[in-house]
């Protein structure tokens, strides 16, 4: 089988999908479908379903085999850091991991109505992604009892293998552009992480709003979509696991917490 690339957009929304807009219709151009982490009430501006515009764009992309997932709710973290490690991880690394400290309680309310929302619109979800890919103990468990496929983290994604998840090693190239410097250490890392790809049977890439801004975060991207065209099969996050693991009931189960902290 051909090796496989997804290309996933993060915090879709109406306030942050007018970037992404261009960067969309090159990959209709280019034949290759978009997964859409779409965030169900961005920083409390309002639920999406307001926005016929936006709606209409998603159903777009889904039209043309897209996928979209549910990203957070709010994509805000407003809770305390609990020391310096969790200092790093929730206000260095990322500021808006809304689901990295939530109570079980909490985690579900907010799942349940951005399912209940997908819904509403009718749209297929399979998946869920935490804001900076930073799941609590409390919001593992609160997923567990949802029909969801699938949820992943930088590296690995998480599909359901009976009553636990197997890991399947999918790496994401993330930019951090919030920063001159920020972005030059970004393009080499992903220049480097692209070179050492060639073995790897799937890899994402993980684009997210700043980045197009940024006319060295968005050509990168759109030089590794071709570049990734050339050997790999373009496809969503839900297609990569139907090819990957078409049996999960037989596959073995990892440690989603422990793996969901390491990087690439």
């Amino acid at each position: 089988m051909k090796a496989l690339f997804s290309v996933v957009l993060h915090d879709v929304a109406p306030a942050t999908w007018p970037l992404y807009a261009d960067f969309a219709a090159r990959a209709a151009a280019l034949g290759v479908p978009l997964t859409l982490l779409v965030v169900p009430d961005y920083h409390g501006q309002g639920t999406f379903d307001r926005d016929p515009r936006f709606c209409a764009a998603i159903e777009r992309e889904l039209a043309r085999s897209g996928e979209a997932v549910l990203h957070g709710y709010y994509h805000a973290d407003e809770l305390p850091c609990r020391g310096p490690i969790d200092f790093v991880r929730r206000r260095i690394l990322t500021y808006e991991g809304e689901f990295a400290a939530i109570s079980e309680h909490e985690a579900l309310a907010r799942l349940e109505r951005g399912l209940a929302l997908f819904a509403r619109m009718g749209w297929p979800v399979e998946g869920f992604v935490a804001p900076g890919w930073l799941l609590s103990e409390g919001a593992w468990r609160a997923l567990a009892r949802l029909p969801l496929r699938y949820t992943s983290s930088l590296r690995w994604v998480y599909v359901r293998a009976g009553e636990g998840w197997r890991p399947i090693e999918a790496p994401s190239l993330v930019w951090s552009a919030r920063s001159g410097w920020r972005r030059l250490v970004s393009q080499a890392v992903n220049e480097r992480w692209l070179r050492r790809s060639a073995g790897r049977p799937w890899l994402r890439l993980g684009l997210h709003p700043v980045d197009m801004r940024h006319e060295r975060a968005r050509r990168f991207w759109e030089r590794a979509t071709l570049a990734l065209l050339a050997d790999r099969t373009p496809c969503t996050k839900g297609e990569a696991l139907r090819a990957l693991a078409p049996h999960d009931s037989d596959a073995a189960r990892g440690d989603p917490v422990e793996r969901a902290q390491t990087g690439p």
